[in-house]
């Protein structure tokens, strides 16, 4: 017993070269591991303050609302917006939300009130497809800016059920229920959530079936998307600069769900449809089914 111990006590005091000429490799590779975990945190650490600003909604004041443009930036900003939306899924966006309700409660004829209209693509888009699937349709696109009114009237020459108007959002000129549907698109992001949800409260009057809202998903895909690759086909300032601070102001799915029902609205739901489009449906606080 006592040789065995005293062997054991011989073994544990040899020294073994291989482990000592590995040691110097293992602390080099540690040492090249320890590098770049710190330049992983590094990494990390500067994507934390970009990823910051989609936490909230940003309400920094876009061109179009400041008035910070010429005449010719806004004409140019109104062609290359209707492209932008095209490409971009808002007029597919109508197809596949209101249209399609108006399809599957088979309408024969419809009121459509489309607040802050742009130049009226939508309603245009609207116009056709009531054309090819027989329907009657009467379009009233609401502007307060006189330019965009007029674009509304002058682009719309083919189309007769299409009428222009001239208003405050937050005071439609229009009786209770005078509409079948409410509909606003890429316009809730222009305002603070006090004021669209009294938007949506003025919709809600003025419908009797439904309240639709198309805007732009609050996400970094989208943003740094149209931020690097839309840039390249963008070539008004407005909508380069504006397009990206849109996507700021814009909304997340529930954020845009709550406001919804802040406003009274029924059954409010808030569909992610594609480029990055988020669109919310509701019944009207009184209304019919």
């Amino acid at each position: 017993m006592r040789v065995s111990s005293s062997k054991s006590v011989g073994c544990s005091n040899l020294r073994n070269p291989r482990l000592e000429t590995r040691n110097p490799k293992l602390e080099t590779r540690n040492s090249k591991l320890e590098t770049r975990n710190s330049k992983l945190e590094t990494r990390n650490s500067k994507l934390i303050p970009v990823f910051e600003k989609f936490r909230q909604r940003s309400y920094e004041l876009e061109h179009l609302d400041k008035g910070d443009y010429t005449p010719e930036e806004y004409e140019g900003c109104i062609v290359e917006l209707q492209r932008v939306n095209q490409w971009l899924g808002d007029a597919q966006a109508l197809r596949n939300s209101l249209l399609q309700e108006i399809e599957a409660r088979d309408l024969k004829s419809f009121k459509v009130l489309d607040v802050g209209a742009g130049s009226g693509e939508l309603l245009r888009v609207a116009a056709e497809w009531a054309q090819k699937n027989d329907r009657r349709a009467l379009l009233v696109g609401l502007e307060l800016n006189a330019r965009s009114a007029q674009a509304i009237a002058g682009e719309s020459r083919e189309f007769p059920q299409i009428h222009a108007v001239r208003g405050d959002a937050f005071r439609l000129p229009f009786a209770d229920a005078e509409f079948d549907y409410a509909l606003c698109s890429l316009f809730t992001h222009h305002f603070k959530d006090e004021p669209v949800v009294q938007l949506l409260r003025e919709m809600d009057r003025v419908a009797r079936r439904g309240i639709f809202v198309i805007d732009l998903h609050r996400h970094p895909i989208a943003y740094y998307f149209y931020t690097t690759i839309g840039r390249l086909f963008l070539h008004n300032r407005l909508i380069r600069e504006d397009g990206a601070l849109s996507i700021l102001r814009s909304f997340k799915p529930e954020e845009l769900k709550e406001l919804g029902q802040r406003a009274g609205l029924e059954n409010v739901r808030v569909e992610e449809h594609a480029n990055y489009r988020l669109v919310m449906s509701a019944q009207p606080s009184v209304g019919i089914v």
